[in-house]
């Protein structure tokens, strides 16, 4: 099987047994929850669209370990097109959900650890890379959802990973066998991970040699034993939960939800091992990653920001208010915001470039400009949309109201736009952008774009980094014909 349908993929969760647990109570069944559904819905899109002819381009590619059709989510990119038409999928996928679809972080963690392991190999002569290939070649060969978890719950920002009161406060090694290592520790904000059928781990920092035991790197299934996770809040996460929810929720078909995932002294076999102990090797595998993943902003967020735009502008014909110079002006500022993001992505992706191992790897710089607009023009979007929109997103009754006898003829008078558009239109557009930039798809769309990928900090270091500033200062003393 070398590409899932929609149906086998929801199918195919139904045969694990994940243990979630949310608002207090175990779930046991995630894959039919009402908080947990349009997360799966958002994820099932990548396998419908793959499916699609007029998306094959896009969605599918051809295996470089197997030369089989693949998901494209499961690719190691062999050129710039390759990294140009990840930008591209990411952001038709963002266009038909509106929320996070989660197999970025998967697809981004094959391509660092695929280049990274090569050269731990040939630093060391370990087999990490040769592992790891068939380990991708199961997951291609499957078309499984993988969870990248990178991000540990750190503790105190100020020491390092083995230097923490709480040795667990970053996921490490606590007892080694012959036939594997047994690891305990957390990993937070793992977007989709109730949804995916296996979990790549990641170190989240560079490591010190005494940080050994923390630099470890895996893949397991999400339902090895030992492993739990506890679904995180959501504003109006609530509404999903309501009997017959429809026009308050927003957004009912798709969405995104986050996780706590704990590691309780899980086992993992030695064949599932990338990296483990080669701490000078971390900071290589983490910076990687960083890079594939802030390059994916400029497709994700792209794709949400063109319905939110989309959104707005229905809103503002809607209002009676589509004419008006002011509202023309703020959906040409959100464009151009919306399309400087998309320019970022592709890029630093045409930019890109090969790496020893074979695969390509975007132009780091660039990405992290990419990224750093991404903390900054999504929140202008979303101001510019709330501007349009109007007060009544927030104060308007609820959708329980709108059906009730007593109060809907006066919700149905009262909040009429333009008369050739019926009430009910008006509001379930109004909820869509609410959803967007203040419910439970602004964590994705808002939060997500502020700390997602590593927070702005990171990325400024980076480009501190990337700059190459001491080549500037040579450009303009020759210009300046200075001479020393």
């Amino acid at each position: 099987m070398a590409l899932m349908t929609g149906e086998q993929y929801v199918e195919s969760l139904r045969k694990l047994n994940l243990n979630v647990y949310m608002f207090g109570e175990k779930i046991e069944n995630p894959v039919d929850n009402p908080v947990i559904r349009p997360s799966m819905n958002s994820v099932k899109m990548t396998y419908d669209l793959a499916q699609m002819p007029e998306y094959e381009d896009l969605m599918t590619t051809t295996s470089t370990l197997t030369g089989n059709k693949i998901n494209r989510f499961g690719h190691i990119h062999s050129s710039t097109e390759d990294l140009i038409k990840k930008v591209k999928m990411q952001r038709l996928c963002g266009q038909k959900t509106a929320a996070c679809f989660q197999r970025c972080v998967g697809m981004d963690a094959f391509n660092a650890e695929y280049s990274t392991t090569y050269e731990i190999d040939k630093a060391y002569g370990t087999d990490y890379h040769e592992k790891f290939k068939k380990y991708l070649k199961y997951v291609q060969e499957n078309d499984l959802t993988v969870d990248g978890a990178m991000t540990d719950p750190k503790g105190d920002r100020g020491l390092s990973p083995s230097k923490q009161s709480d040795p667990d406060l970053y996921l490490r090694v606590v007892e080694r066998r012959p036939d594997g290592v047994v690891v305990r520790g957390a990993k937070a904000h793992q977007t989709g991970i109730c949804n995916s059928h296996e979990v790549l781990v990641m170190p989240t920092v560079a490591m010190r040699p005494e940080d050994k035991d923390y630099a470890i790197s895996f893949a397991v299934p999400t339902d090895t034993e030992g492993i739990f996770m506890i679904v995180g809040r959501q504003s109006c996460d609530s509404r999903k939960l309501e009997a017959g929810a429809d026009i308050d929720v927003g957004n009912k078909v798709f969405g995104g939800v986050e996780a706590l995932t704990i590691f309780d002294d899980v086992f993992v076999p030695n064949e599932r091992i990338f990296l483990d102990g080669e701490t000078e090797f971390a900071g290589m595998l983490v910076e990687r990653f960083a890079g594939y993943h802030r390059q994916s902003y400029g497709g994700c967020k792209v794709g949400v920001g063109d319905v939110l735009i989309g959104a707005a502008a229905l809103a503002a014909d809607y209002n009676g208010a589509n004419k008006a110079s002011h509202v023309k002006d703020k959906l040409i500022e959100m464009t151009h915001l919306n399309e400087t993001l998309y320019a970022c992505g592709i890029a630093c992706s045409a930019e890109g470039y090969k790496t020893e191992s074979g695969n390509y790897i975007i132009d780091l710089l660039l990405a992290n400009v990419c990224k750093q607009n991404v903390t900054r023009f999504p929140y202008e979007i979303a101001r510019l949309a709330e501007d349009i929109a109007g007060g009544i997103m927030v104060t308007m009754p609820s959708e329980k109201d709108y059906r009730n006898e007593k109060t809907g003829p006066y919700i149905e008078k009262y909040l009429k736009g333009i008369a050739s558009v019926p009430t009910e239109n008006r509001m379930r557009i109004l909820r869509l952008i609410e959803n967007i930039t203040l419910g439970t798809a602004a964590v994705g769309y808002r939060t997500e774009s502020m700390h997602g990928a590593g927070s702005p900090q990171a990325q400024r270091i980076m480009i501190a980094r990337q700059g190459n500033l001491g080549h500037k200062k040579a450009l303009a003393k020759a210009i300046a014909r200075i001479k020393e």
